[in-house]
């Protein structure tokens, strides 16, 4: 099977010298200080509403909490994304990840993966001086330890530890993980548990004199969810059903392991000068929407639709910021941020920039960290050609959500063509011929629900911010790589 092209192979082999073009500037007042540590930690599928301190009734989620209420809670935080692997994408590079042509999730085998020559935070932050570590799920390329596409080391990370996507056989015992290229074998624990021993244990092994950046990737709670069975028989009482007390005890387990975390920087006195950032790369799955999913107990609080949707339950996320260095006064904020916000950020704490053809969409959040206010020059936008509902393209700007739909066909009526299938010349086809129609828009500020339309309210607003999505979506097009790689993948499974 042709699974690359010449130009591919090319692209593969010399990217991380692209996306080394980094040229040092001036530090702010901030980077002037001791660089601070970063740890990302990202959840997989994870509702905006499954955390104690956004609201669960029942799941109990006390080392986040403590996070959110000693950091910044952020209750207007986005993912990059409706949808895993372009989620990830995007808070790596700072991306819409359509630009980068990571269009959806990357099923095993399939010829897609994160172009190296793209910039990302790894390969930022390595280049100044940090050292990198990535342990959880990858999912950012189809050929997981295959030499005929980058991994993970060719990103920047001098470390990892990663699946290409689940946990399998499920969290319990997966057998699935690799390191730094040789395959790890069957392990005993449950996947958060061994992720977090992971990361303590590379702790152990780090140069002191140096920061350190630890991208965390946990499984939970994406299906297939497995728990401990101690923490399942604690909601039993609370749940309705056995499957649902799985589901919170698996929210639980990972937040323990978070917990196992935040106390190895403690004892080892780094926490103070270490800037935490925990988020979600998507809204919660559907209950039983595919045969695997019956423990997907999820919820967006009160958001409209789910995981695979632009509306705000698809996209909008629990985000916590902790760091006790610079954030002297908790509270809590409604500002709309992004996963894509973080690249940006940390180059500015790093004193980095990077070479202006990699423009990036996301925002430095590091002088509003300080409290004030975010100028935003690319507003946040998102793009699902899949997604579940008509509405494919979202921006928000201010108070304002605009969604559209658009001319091409909807999930329902392309089921079985390429319109349904992931991604495909076909379908990248139809999305670089389509228009956006069918617009719909709503106030933020009094309506996070997306219950009412006021298109018709606020004309003057809808026209602007149709024109914005307009010209944002014309990039995505002319951007987005065409993959005619991916034939061949498909033609081999009809």
């Amino acid at each position: 099977m042709k699974l690359l092209t010449i130009h591919s192979c090319l692209r593969a082999s010399l990217g991380f010298l692209f996306a080394c073009t980094v040229v040092l500037c001036s530090r702010s007042s901030l980077a002037d200080e001791a660089p601070p540590n970063i740890v990302v930690l990202l959840c997989d599928d994870l509702g905006y509403g499954d955390l104690g301190s956004f609201g669960h009734p029942h799941i109990k989620t006390p080392n986040l909490d403590k996070l959110a209420a000693r950091g910044i809670r952020l209750t207007a935080c986005y993912a990059a994304s409706a949808v895993c692997s372009s989620s990830r994408a995007g808070l790596l590079t700072g991306r819409n990840p359509n630009r980068d042509g990571i269009y959806d999730w990357l099923p095993g085998g399939i010829p897609v993966y994160l172009s190296t020559r793209i910039p990302n935070i790894a390969s930022t932050l390595s280049a100044a001086g940090y050292q990198t570590a990535l342990v959880g799920k990858w999912h950012l390329n189809g050929l997981f330890n295959d030499s005929r596409q980058p991994q993970p080391g060719a990103y920047g990370f001098d470390h990892w530890m990663a699946t290409q996507n689940n946990a399998s056989p499920s969290h319990q015992k997966p057998n699935n993980f690799v390191r730094n290229g040789q395959a790890v074998g069957k392990l005993e624990g449950y996947s958060c548990q061994e992720v977090a021993s992971e990361a303590i244990g590379w702790l152990d092994g780090i140069d002191r004199d140096r920061p350190f950046f630890m991208h965390i990737c946990f499984h939970e709670p994406h299906e297939p969810v497995a728990s401990p069975k101690a923490l399942t028989d604690s909601y039993r009482d609370v749940a309705k059903n056995e499957k649902q007390a799985e589901y919170f005890a698996n929210v639980t387990n990972m937040d323990d392991a978070v917990g196992r975390i935040v106390e190895s920087l403690r004892k080892r006195r780094l926490l103070n000068n270490t800037l935490i950032f925990f988020t979600s790369d998507n809204g919660p799955e559907t209950l039983n929407r595919y045969k695997g999913a019956a423990r997907s107990y999820g919820t967006t609080g009160d958001l409209r639709a789910m995981k695979l949707h632009v509306y705000e339950g698809g996209i909008r996320v629990p985000g916590i910021i902790h760091w006790p260095a610079k954030i002297r006064t908790p509270r809590e904020d409604n500002t709309p941020v992004s996963a894509v916000d973080l690249l940006p950020t940390l180059q500015a704490l790093s004193g980095i920039t990077l070479d202006a053809e990699h423009s990036i969409d996301g925002t430095s959040l590091l002088d509003w960290i300080d409290g004030a206010p975010l100028d935003r020059k690319t507003p946040l936008y998102w793009f699902y050609y899949r997604a579940l509902s008509p509405p494919r393209f979202a921006i928000r700007s201010g108070r304002w959500k605009l969604v559209a739909s658009w001319n091409g066909p909807l999930m329902l009526e392309a089921r079985g063509g390429p319109g349904g299938r992931n991604i495909n010349p076909e379908a990248i086809k139809i999305f670089k011929q389509a228009t956006l129609s069918g617009f719909e828009l709503y106030d933020m500020s009094l309506d996070q629900a997306e219950k009412h339309d006021v298109s018709h309210e606020h004309p003057e607003t809808l026209d602007r911010l149709k024109k914005k999505a307009i010209v944002l979506f014309t990039r995505l097009q002319s951007e987005g790589p065409d993959w005619p790689e991916t034939a061949d993948y498909w033609a081999g499974r009809k």
